[in-house]
């Protein structure tokens, strides 16, 4: 006999997530974090109810790959144009000190042999997951402050979207070289070609952009934008092993520039908003284990969180200090970029299904995640 307990699991994850996600908003944070601390409570670590299986890690797949596409589409490719160079070095340098002192926090504490290279590739992709930036929660208390088109929220703005696209990058390259049959020169080559490929879909694209923008407005579009981001993502893990989410990635940027992007963004936030999101969001915290949380992954829980912190606010202001922003405003721009939010949980994810990142290792993800996005805000507005 079938079973239909699924449908039941689903219906719980998503009541229990806005339900959640709506009292996080009322104390002023993201819904994120509401759904976050669901799954905690519907998974093994607290009520037990609900557990991971196939149907759930694959909607939570799908939810990944339409926030990526999402997050694309809201590229402000003329901003980044405008004022590239210091958002270049912003870029560089925030995703550089994070991603140094991840790998150095998990090389050190867990002693990692120089001469395993599946341990050494583990505490890089540590670093990897602190490069991430989420500035929704940042860009909302910018706005209460009527600081969010000042130099400090352009800047912001212009680094994260540049952070993202290079911590996918090298989220791309750590992920390819997992397999060790795989040599470096195939891992650049790989990346090489998939760079030509993107060019090639942008170009055919932009050549049909007056036939892809007549369809504005007509329900179609988002059904042939879906059904393209969904391909590339499989053409990217298939076809060149590159995540799937770099896939989902690029064709949002590439779409941004079209007068369709409004309303295929608003046609493909419906469904993550109402299915996918929550599932994805809500799987990351069934996977966390809080009560195999041992004294030494506290204590390593503690020091990854200090580095999430200070890594940004180093590398983000020097880059911004260098580029001639005031001591105040590259400060700023440190503590606006802190907080990890889901990029950091989709990075975490990828890992997670690759043999990257073990399963013990979610639960001091998460609480950097919760914690950086609580306390960005809080700063945010105490110092400005």
């Amino acid at each position: 006999m079938e079973d239909f307990s699924f449908l039941l699991t689903v219906a719980i994850v998503i009541l229990s997530t806005k339900f959640l996600g709506e009292a996080s908003e009322k104390v002023h944070m993201p819904q994120v974090v509401g759904a976050l601390i669901a799954g905690v409570i519907l998974g093994p670590s607290v009520l037990g109810l609900v557990s991971e299986t196939d149907f759930l890690a694959k909607s939570a797949e799908i939810g990944v790959i339409i926030l990526m596409f999402i997050a694309g589409l809201d590229t402000d490719l003329k901003e980044i144009k405008k004022n590239a160079f210091s958002f270049v070095v912003i870029a560089l340098c925030g995703v550089l000190i994070p991603l140094i002192g991840g790998f150095g926090c998990y090389y050190f504490f867990f002693h990692v042999d120089a001469a395993n290279t599946s341990e050494v590739l583990k505490a890089v992709f540590m670093g990897v997951i602190l490069t991430a930036t989420s500035v929704s929660i940042t860009v909302e208390a910018l706005r209460e402050m009527g600081k969010l088109n000042g130099p400090v929220g352009n800047a912001i703005l212009g680094a994260a979207v540049l952070d993202d696209i290079i911590g996918i990058i090298i989220l791309t390259l750590v992920t390819s070289m997992k397999d060790p049959s795989i040599s470096i020169a195939t891992v650049f080559i790989k990346i090489g070609l998939y760079i030509v490929a993107m060019g090639i879909l942008a170009f055919i694209l932009t050549r049909i952009r007056n036939k892809v923008d007549k369809l504005k407005e007509k329900r179609r579009i988002s059904i042939y934008a879906i059904a393209l981001v969904l391909a590339v993502s499989y053409a990217s893990e298939e076809f060149f092993g590159i995540a799937d989410i770099t896939g989902a990635y690029m064709v949002g940027v590439i779409l941004s520039t079209f007068n369709v992007r409004s309303d295929i963004a608003k046609k493909m936030t419906v469904p993550s908003y109402l299915f996918f999101s929550p599932i994805f969001f809500a799987s990351i915290g069934i996977k966390t284990e809080l009560n195999g949380m041992t004294t030494s992954l506290l204590i390593f829980s503690v020091l990854l969180l200090v580095v999430a912190i200070l890594s940004k606010i180093i590398g983000c202001g020097l880059g911004a200090k260098i580029c001639g922003y005031s001591a105040d405003e590259a400060f700023h721009i440190g503590i606006g970029m802190v907080s990890r939010g889901e990029v950091a949980l989709i990075v975490a994810q990828k890992g997670y299904s690759i043999g990257l990142l073990s399963g013990d290792l979610f639960s001091p993800i998460v609480l950097v995640v919760i914690i950086t996005t609580i306390i960005t805000p809080i700063l945010l507005k105490k110092l400005m």
